[in-house]
Order: C-alpha cells, then structure tokens, then sequence
C-alpha cells in the first residue's frame, strides 16, 4: 500500500503541545475521494425505521401479539428466543413504558392480561368492557372490542410533533355487528379534549376509514396525547390497525429525517439490515399497505408490520438523494427469492417481477446496482448461522441466481474481520465471483465500571490505525488468490463498548461517561475511519455507518423531535470531500500510548494524537480535515500549504465540547454541533489551537503556486 505512505509521511515531536502540518498541494493521488464514505445503514429494529425514520406515531398500530425476546443468548438456529414466562414480562413492559414517557405503565400491563395487545390500553366503559384477540381481513391479529356501556374501547399514549404540524392523518380498519359509528378522539395529558371525529356507516364487513385531526394551537407542543376508538353506545367492533400520521409526511416517512438527511448529502442507504434481514422475506413489503402481513420479528422482538418494503425505500432514497444498497437474506430464504426480488426491482415490466412492480404503481425500472449476499451470517447470533465453507457455497447460488435475474448488479460478499479464515475460503472458493466483501468492524466489547473512561475513549481512536494494517492483508490475500481488482465495503460501523455492571459494582465509568454513537468520540472515531478509507482507495470506497434513526449514531428521534448526533455533523462536514483529488500531508506531533482496556487495543499501540487528511476538490478549494484525539490538553497546530497559494481567508469548522462522551438530548439539541469562524492564511500558513477530542476542518481556497 505505498500509495498510504505517499499521502502521509509522520515524524513523532518531542513536544506534546504543538505539532505541525504541511500539506503538498502539488502531491496529488491519481485517486478521487469516494462520495460513498458516508453513507448510512438503516434496519426493522425497534425505533430506526418503524417510528423513526417513519412518520407514524402509534405503537403496535396493527394490533399484533407481541413477542418478547428472553435475553440470555440466542436459539440454535439463530435469532432470539422467545420469551413464554408470563411471570418475567410484566417487568419489561413497565421499563419500556417509563423510558417512552407513559403516564401509567401498569395500564399497559393489566390491559396486555385482559386480552389487549401490547402498546393498547382499555378505555373508557365498565367492568363490562372486554377485549379478545381476533382475526383481520389478511389473516394477522386482530383486536375484537366489547363495549356493555357508552364510551368503551381503545386508546394509545402518544407524542406529536406539534412542533411542526397540527394536522394529522388517521387511517382504521374496521367491522362491527351491531354498531353504526365509532368515536376517534385525542385528548391531552390531563385528558381535556382537543380534537375528534366520526366513523360512520360501519358494517359487518371490513371497510377502511380515512380522516384528519386537526389539534387546537392551545394545546402544547411537548405534551403527550391520548388517542381514543370507543363506541358511543353498547356493542362490539373489530378492529384490524389504527395508523396515524403528521399531514406532512414525505411518503410515510419523517420529513425532518428526510430534511436532515439530504442536508448532510446522504450518498448511500443500506436496507433492510442488519440482523434482520436473515428473517425477512421481501414479497411481506410489497403491494397494497393495509394488505401487508404483521410478522414476528426474530431477531430484535417485536412485531414487524411491514409498512416500510422495497418501494417505499426505494421512494425514502429518491427524497434524501441517496443510492440504495439492498443486503438480501441468505439465512432463511433461498436463492430463487434472491433472484426474484432484483426482478422485482431491476425487470423491465414484461418480466413476472417487473410486471409485479408495475402493478404496484412503479413501472419503471428501479435499477438498483448494489447488492449485499447476507449479513454477518457467520454468528450464532444470526438465523440461519453457517460455516466458513457453508457461505462460500451459498454465496456461490445466490450470486449465480442473482446475476441471472441482472448481469449488470454488483453482488457483494459478506466477510469478517476477526476469521481470516472465512474470507480466505471464500474468495478462494468464489474468485472470479468475488469482487467486493463487506465487514462489520463493531469493536470494542465489553468493559467494566472500574475503567476509566478516557482511558476506553482513547483506545478507541487507536483502532482505525490497527485495522488498516488488518484491511491491508485482506487487500494483499484476495490478490494473491487471483482477485484482480479487490474491494472492501464497510457496512456497519459504530463505537461498540457495552457496560457490564454487576450488582453492587460502582467506579468511573458509567453509561453517562461511556463514549458512544451518541456522544462526540463517535464523531471523531467515524472521520478517524475516513480519513484511514480514503488513503486506502480505491480498496475501500463505501462505508454505510450505524445507523439513520435511534440506533446507533446519526439522528434521534424521541417525543417526535428529530436532532442530530455529534457524528451527523462529522459526516456532513467529512462529506465536502467527495470527488476531492487527496494531497500529501506531512504530520509531526506528540504520540499517545492505547492504555489496552479494549480487548481490540493491544496496550501500549502508539498512534499520533492529530490526525490529518487533505484533498483538493474541483472547485479549487483546499480541504484539511484534523483530529484532535488525545486526552491530555490542547495543541498548537502551525499548518503550512506548499505547491498553491490561498486565494482567500480560511473558513475553520470545529466540533468539540468539554468531554468526549457530550452528547446531544432532546431538551439540548445543539449542545455539541460545528462552529464556523474565519481564520487568517497568510503566505500559505495558519495557526490555530485545538482542544483535546476536537474535529476541525479547514476549507481554505487555493489557486496554483
């Protein structure tokens, strides 16, 4: 990899306190930055999608039986296994509840025993009122309701975002023997009504029933509602799916996550996992909505209604800007499934999949160029788990069926990073198959209160440096086998540490100093991975970091308020680089020491305490990307451009804060997020002083020496 070297050429100063930075503007890569760097990764697990990427504001809007997962490890096969103590349940119901803000809990928990499904609590009525499962008109769960009074039904805790809309959407599927109307109403925290309608005209037969709610401007933005089905006289109804949504929805989905995301210049989203994906059978996604089925989702517990398929990701890509990725399942489909959905994405409308796609209302061709053969589908933790030769040989089917369906997609194959072993199997086994691998460098593992927290913060930002050189042999492995032009594709990446608390344990490291997706360190650690990435081209071109919504980094969604992470800043900021030409840096500063509290940092890895990267773009415009991530105080940085000539004053990001696991919260949304200033360049030179666990970025316009 000498190209590496050539980019960067570092020498250790003595001195702490100062390091220098001189960038050769005239030594240019004959390689562009990739535009794929920063991209996301989204799954059907718990609130990235379904409540969050997603407008929807109701839970278990399909009224499912809800299947707990019973922690402890996984089944054999893969997946989670359930949990059937109904003893052990009540338990997590009441945590779940209080962490979503419901004003009762144990409502949740006696509805859920008088036969309600989870997320659903009785209303209104009398000891007459009683509920029983059902069945809807696709053969899912449904919710039958037995009113002996006026007013008895259904309702659901919810928050709006009446920071942005007042006008909501709702969407019933319905029957009843005996009633003609129902009764749709939102009332506030105290209960006071603030907006209603009326279901008319029921009959036994199920109809669906549209609407709109419109919340009065007295009621409070931050407050949490209650929505209501009841009847307005003793009888019976059915009731297959309650939806609700903001009117402004984009498609089904969160305008401001949509807003946010092509703000940041999103360029690839990979879908629909993840764990996930080993369970998912692509033909629940599509056609009609409200004839979707509800499944159980096995790998994360909890139902998974299907509203969010191939076309309405397809559609969510098309609004943010974004190419898609598709990773199929490997872990319990087949081949033929594999193949039938790039048809359905890919045929043209005279192919059975094209003619299904057309019928759904897209008639045109998705085109859909990268696809995913399986996701991590060498754990035990992944349904339908396998062996080193097991996935060489299912790759095999599945690329051939896959290219059969589309010559012209990419099939990339899944690879991992701690078993040399499988990819080596696999490329040997598949090497004129194999062009591209993915790996999941989820590191960190477990650590303990007793660490202390800078300590696992600073091995943290020693790993992008170990894995280059692991990246590097992978790189020289698939060449050696025959793999004439090799590739790697970074499909998940994340901070990954997990505090293990015993009873009684105390010490410094607690889950509020825990360096995490949500705090600062993920921001630095993800452009630390960038920049190690885009001197690795074009071996590796993508990364699709963890995650778009609530899981993971990227942005949050809680009380339906959308902020951004620290790390949503970093890669939009990192994301000026695209189709930027890198240029040589010269770096001398002070090294670091990884204290070896990870289990992935050897103790004692030394790694420079700034990291820098810069590239020209096509505009002229001169890109320094530096990284602070030391621990022990600022550092004078004195920055010197040989090879062009500033052509103006430099615009100066940073994004720091006071420790590195800040972070953003609902009530704080920008209490970590980028400051821009102006800094003085004169005669191809600048100083500036950076504080420990900083992100700068210099943009600094140049014209030829």
């Amino acid at each position: 990899m000498g190209e590496i070297e050539s980019l960067l050429r570092f020498d250790v100063a003595p001195d702490g306190g100062t390091a220098g930075v001189r960038v050769l503007a005239g030594h240019r890569s004959p390689r562009r930055v990739s535009r794929f760097l920063t991209g996301k990764f989204c799954e059907h697990l718990w609130h990235n999608i379904d409540r969050g990427m997603e407008a929807q504001v109701l839970q278990n809007p399909t009224f499912a039986a809800w299947p707990f997962s019973a922690g402890g490890g996984g089944a054999p096969d893969g997946g989670i296994r359930l949990e059937c103590d109904e003893d052990r349940i009540p338990a997590t119901i009441r945590d779940r509840a209080e962490r979503f803000g419901w004003p009762a809990p144990e409502q949740l928990v006696d509805s859920r025993r008088g036969g309600l499904a989870h997320w659903w609590v009785a209303e209104g009525g009398d000891s007459s009122l009683r509920f029983s499962p059902d069945v809807a008109p696709n053969g899912d769960r449904a919710q039958r309701v037995e009113a002996g009074t006026p007013g008895g039904g259904v309702a659901q805790w919810t928050y709006l975002p009446l920071h942005r809309v007042r006008r909501y959407e709702w969407r019933i599927v319905v029957r009843s023997p005996d009633l003609a109307k129902l009764r749709l109403a939102l009332a506030g925290p105290e209960e006071e009504p603030v907006a209603a309608a009326e279901l008319a005209g029921l009959s036994r037969k199920w109809q669906t029933f549209t609407g709109s709610l419109v919340v009065d401007e007295s009621a409070p933005a931050d407050a949490i509602f209650k929505l209501a089905l009841t009847a307005p006289a003793a009888g019976q109804f059915v009731v297959a799916r309650v939806l609700l949504y903001p009117a402004d929805h984009v498609g089904g989905a969160d305008p401001d996550v949509i807003r946010l995301l092509r703000e940041s210049h999103l360029p690839m989203l990979r879908w629909p996992g993840g764990n996930f994906v080993s369970t998912y059978h692509w033909r629940d996604g599509v056609g009609p909505v409200d004839e979707r089925p509800t499944r159980p989702n096995l790998a994360w517990g909890h139902p998974e209604p299907n509203f969010f398929g191939t076309d309405e990701f397809v559609a969510f890509c098309r609004a943010v800007g974004c190419e898609p990725l598709i990773c199929v399942n490997v872990g319990s489909a087949t081949p033929a499934e594999a193949a039938a959905w790039v048809e359905y994405c890919n045929g043209p409308p005279d192919t059975p999949g094209g003619a299904r796609r057309a019928a759904n209302g897209h008639p045109e061709p998705y085109g859909i160029r990268l696809w995913e053969i399986g996701n991590e589908i060498y754990g035990r933790w992944q349904m339908g788990w396998t062996t080193p030769a097991g996935y060489a040989d299912r790759f095999r089917e599945y690329a051939e069926a896959m290219k059969a369906a589309d010559a012209g997609i990419e099939a990339w194959a899944c690879g991992v990073w701690d078993s040399p072993q499988w990819n080596e199997r696999l490329v040997r086994d598949n090497a004129a198959a194999v062009t591209t691998i993915t790996d999941h460098p989820l590191l960190g593992g477990r650590v303990t209160a007793e660490m202390d927290p800078l300590a696992v913060y600073r091995d943290f930002m020693a790993l992008p440096e170990l894995w280059r050189e692991k990246y590097d042999a992978t790189r020289q492995m698939m060449l050696d086998i025959g793999v004439a032009a090799p590739r790697l594709a970074i499909t998940e990446l994340q901070l990954f540490a997990h505090l293990a608390r015993d009873e009684g344990t105390t010490g410094p490291l607690t889950h509020e100093t825990l360096v995490s997706p949500p705090t600062l360190a993920e921001a630095l650690y993800d452009t630390l991975w960038f920049h190690m990435a885009a001197r690795m081209a074009p071996f590796i071109e993508v990364i699709t970091h963890s995650a778009t919504v609530n899981h993971g980094g990227g942005l949050r969604k809680e009380q339906e308020r959308v902020y951004a992470n620290p790390c949503h800043h970093a890669h939009s900021l990192f994301a000026a680089f695209a189709g930027a030409t890198p240029v040589a840096v010269e770096l001398r500063c002070a090294e670091a020491a990884a204290p070896g509290v990870l289990t992935h940092a050897p103790a004692g890895t030394k790694t420079p305490v700034l990291e820098a990267f810069a590239a020209v773009t096509p505009e002229g415009v001169l890109l320094v990307s530096l990284v602070h991530c030391g621990a022990d105080g600022p550092v004078s940085v004195e920055l010197t451009v040989d090879g062009a000539a500033p052509a103006g004053p430099a615009e100066l990001w940073e994004l720091t804060s006071g420790k590195p696991w800040d972070r953003n919260t609902v009530d704080r949304p920008d209490a970590v997020a980028p400051v821009r200033r102006e800094i003085a360049c004169e005669a191809g030179r600048l100083n500036l002083t950076l504080g420990p666990w900083t992100l700068a970025q210099l943009r600094v316009p140049v014209r030829p020496a």
